[in-house]
């Protein structure tokens, strides 16, 4: 069962944005970018009070993803990273990106936090960042 509300559309978004952010993380690193993506869907908390959907999470400004700018976020979604899209937006969750409402790749190592958010770990090039749950209940 779904964790958030989708159309087909919304699928092909979330996975060419998985794709545009992780591609180089492999599947594991796409889905935990689109952990992030479903959990600022839900969260209803911090800068993500106006996100009701899909399309609002990948779209908004300020605040968004970088990828969205680039030329690559445009190319039409596979079927395997349609897929992956899938799994999240069903309730898969993969750690350390299981509750984040944030990630970037750092030039060295992770801080401890990152706009007051406590970092949760690091995949690959990637640093995923948590609100504490008393600031975001919906994330957890």
């Amino acid at each position: 069962m779904a964790v958030v509300a989708h159309t087909e559309e919304d699928v092909k978004l979330l996975a060419r944005l998985m794709r545009a952010e992780a591609e180089g993380d492999g599947a594991l690193g796409m889905l935990m970018v689109g952990n992030v993506g479903v959990n600022r869907t839900r969260a209803d908390c911090l800068d993500f009070t106006a996100i009701r959907n899909i399309r609002d999470m990948v779209f908004q400004s300020p605040g968004g993803f970088e990828a969205t700018q680039k030329s690559y976020f445009y190319q039409r979604a596979r079927e395997k990273d349609i897929d992956l899209a899938r799994k999240v937006i069903h309730g898969g969750r993969y750690h350390p990106a299981s509750n984040s409402l944030w990630f970037f790749r750092p030039e060295g190592d992770c801080p401890a936090q990152w706009f007051g958010q406590w970092n949760t770990g690091r995949y690959k090039s990637h640093c995923f960042f948590s609100p504490l749950p008393s600031d975001c209940p919906r994330v957890y």
